[in-house]
């Protein structure tokens, strides 16, 4: 179990048959009052956001996240498959899953999937991924001192402002936490 008063980013418990995480939360004491919790909260389930004011001596089962490092194989237009690099077996997953996760896994790579009672609900890429760029319009020459960006389309289909010199063929650094350019190779 644990109190609503010892509320961290990051933190996972169950409330109401779902499974939420701790995004944000601010101990809040008025000058009269009670004290209270206040804290934005996300449903590992389904994705959806809300914010929620405790009562600090709340307690809530704390829930136990479990997670795999797995290898994305390939995806057959409604399912991406993923593989246990243990046991060989397959894991077929729908796009919701693995709709943030996707844009910077290529077959092959590893990614890390969360699961909850053995289903599993989220799919994490690397924090660094390198991918080529496919397609980007040339560099204009000019005025850079204002750190100009442009758009650049990678090899898994995600567009990424990438600078002025990057151009097609280069393969880039990627933040995939951010989404934000780091360097080129």
């Amino acid at each position: 179990m644990i109190s609503a008063g010892d509320f961290r980013k990051g933190i996972t418990f169950e409330m109401d048959g779902d499974v939420f995480q701790v995004i944000d939360f601010q101990h809040v004491k008025p000058g009269k009052g009670a004290a209270f919790v206040r804290t934005k909260i996300k449903s590992v389930m389904s994705g959806g956001t809300k914010e929620v004011t405790f009562n600090p001596t709340e307690k809530f089962p704390k829930a136990q996240i479990e997670t795999k490092e797995m290898q994305y194989l390939y995806n057959d237009g409604e399912l991406f498959y993923f593989m246990d690099t243990d046991t060989y077996e397959q894991l077929p997953l729908d796009k919701e899953a693995v709709e943030d996760a996707i844009v910077y896994l290529k077959e092959n790579d590893n990614a890390t999937i969360r699961f909850f009672h053995g289903k599993a609900f989220e799919v994490l890429p690397p924090n660094f991924v390198e991918l080529e760029v496919t397609a980007t319009e040339p560099g204009v020459k000019g005025d850079t001192a204002s750190g100009a960006t442009k758009p650049a389309t990678v090899e898994t289909g995600a567009i990424i402002q990438v600078p002025l010199f990057v151009n097609v063929g280069d393969i880039l650094k990627i933040d995939t936490r951010t989404g934000d350019y780091l360097s080129r190779k």
